[in-house]
C-alpha cells in the first residue's frame, strides 16, 4: 500500500543519557535558558550517575522503532520510519537532516506522550519547527499526529501491566490494595489552560475499569517529578506523599501504574522505583509498579494505526477512542496549550521535564 501525502514517519521522544559522559550535556539541553541552581543540577546528575548515567528511554525507543517498522512491513505499508529526540542523540535536527537526505518531503511525527499540554504537545511542535529551520530549505514539512490518551491499544496494555503488578503483591494484602495512577505533575497555571489533567484522570478511570470492573480496589491519580519553586502551585498529591497518607489511613498495599509515561524512562525508575518504593517500605506499605507499555505489540500497532489515519489525506476513517472527552483534532488550535513560560515566577521557569 502506498500513500501520496506523507512519505515518512518520525518518532519523537524527550531523550535521555546512555553513559556518564552524556549526563551533563543532556541536562544542559533540558535546562537551557532556565535559572536552575547549580546544586539542584548536581543532585539530578548524581541520580543519573548512581545508575551508570543511563536512562531506559533510548533503548526502549530503539526497540519501538524496530517494532513500528516491522508492523508497517507486515501491513505492506511503505513508510520509512525515523527517530529523533529533543534533548539527547539522536537529536531532532539530525533526524530531520537524515530525512532530508533520504528525499523525504512530508512526514508525520508521533510524539511519546499521548496527552495535551504545553510540554507534552505544543513544545514538541516548536522543537520540530526549530529542527526544520536548522536543516534549512531541504527539510521536509512535518505534521504532528493527534493526542490519543484514550486509544484502546494504549489502555488495554496498561490494564494488563497493572493487573500483573497487582498479582505481584503479597496475597494477604492484594484484596485491599489501592490503585495509584501516576503522571508528571505540571504547574496548575499550565493545567488550567489545557486538557492534560482531565485526560490523565480519564485514562486512569478507563484502565481501572478494565483491571477491576467490580470496583473492589479504590483508585486515584497521583503526580510525580515536580520541579521549581515550592511557591509555585503544581498538581497534587505527590505519589510518595499520598502513599504515606494512605498508610496512616490503614492501607497496606498499592499498585502503581505510570499512566502518564507510555515509554519507560528515568523518571519512572527514580521517582517510582526508587523514591516512592522506599517511602512505601518505610511506612510498611507493599508496593508494586506496573511496567510501561511501549514494548507491548499492541502499542507499536497503535502508532501505525495513528499514522494510517492520516495517510493519503483521508481523515474520515475510524478513529478509536474509549473516553468521553472526544477525539483530538489533527491540528491544534492557536490558543491550545499556550506557552506560559514568559509569566513571571519567583524562581524561574517552572516547566516540567521527562527523560
Amino acid at each position: 500500500m502506498m500513500n501520496g501525502r506523507y512519505d515518512a514517519l518520525l518518532l519523537v521522544a524527550f531523550g535521555g543519557p546512555e553513559q556518564p559522559g552524556d549526563v551533563e550535556p543532556f541536562l544542559e539541553r533540558v535546562t537551557a535558558g532556565r535559572p536552575i541552581p547549580s546544586d539542584r543540577l548536581a543532585e539530578v546528575a548524581g541520580r543519573y550517575l548512581s545508575v551508570g548515567g543511563r536512562s531506559p528511554l533510548n533503548p526502549r525507543m530503539r526497540a519501538l522503532l524496530a517494532a513500528v517498522r516491522a508492523e508497517l512491513a507486515a501491513r505492506r505499508i511503505h513508510l520509512p520510519v525515523f527517530w529523533g529526540n529533543r534533548n539527547a542523540a539522536p537529536l531532532l535536527a539530525d533526524a530531520v537532516a537524515e530525512m532530508a537526505a533520504a528525499g523525504v518531503e512530508r512526514a508525520l511525527a508521533w510524539t511519546a506522550s499521548p496527552y495535551a499540554s504545553y510540554s507534552s504537545c505544543r513544545q514538541y511542535g516548536e522543537d520540530l519547527v526549530a529542527a526544520c529551520s536548522a536543516v534549512g530549505e531541504r527539510a521536509p514539512a512535518i505534521d504532528m499526529i493527534r493526542r490519543h490518551h484514550d486509544h484502546p491499544a494504549l489502555l488495554e496494555p496498561a490494564a494488563d501491566r497493572l493487573s500483573e503488578a497487582l498479582a505481584r503483591l503479597p496475597g494477604d494484602r492484594r484484596d485491599g490494595a489501592h490503585l495509584l495512577f501516576s503522571a508528571h505533575s505540571i504547574p496548575t497555571a499550565f493545567a488550567d489552560t489545557c486538557d492534560y489533567e482531565a485526560q490523565v484522570v480519564e485514562a486512569a478511570r478507563l484502565v481501572a475499569a478494565l483491571v477491576d470492573p467490580a470496583g473492589h480496589h479504590p483508585h486515584e491519580v497521583v503526580w510525580q517529578s515536580r520541579t521549581g519553586s515550592p511557591r509555585v502551585p503544581w498538581l497534587e498529591p505527590d505519589v510518595g506523599d499520598r502513599i504515606e497518607a494512605l498508610a496512616e489511613e490503614g492501607v497496606d498495599a498499592v499498585a502503581v501504574s505510570p499512566i502518564g509515561f507510555p515509554v519507560e524512562n528515568f523518571e519512572i525508575a527514580w521517582d517510582l522505583d526508587t523514591d516512592a518504593a522506599r517511602r512505601a517500605a518505610d511506612v510498611g506499605v507493599a508496593f508494586a509498579r506496573a511496567a510501561a507499555v511501549d514494548d507491548d505489540p499492541r502499542f507499536a500497532s497503535m502508532v501505525v494505526d495513528l499514522a494510517v489515519e492520516r495517510l493519503d489525506g483521508t481523515a474520515g476513517g475510524p478513529r478509536p477512542g474509549a473516553g468521553s472527552l472526544g477525539i483530538r483534532p489533527d491540528t491544534c488550535g492557536v490558543n491550545c496549550c499556550p506557552d506560559l513560560r514568559r509569566v513571571e515566577h519567583p524562581e524561574g521557569d517552572p516547566r516540567p521535564s521527562t527523560s
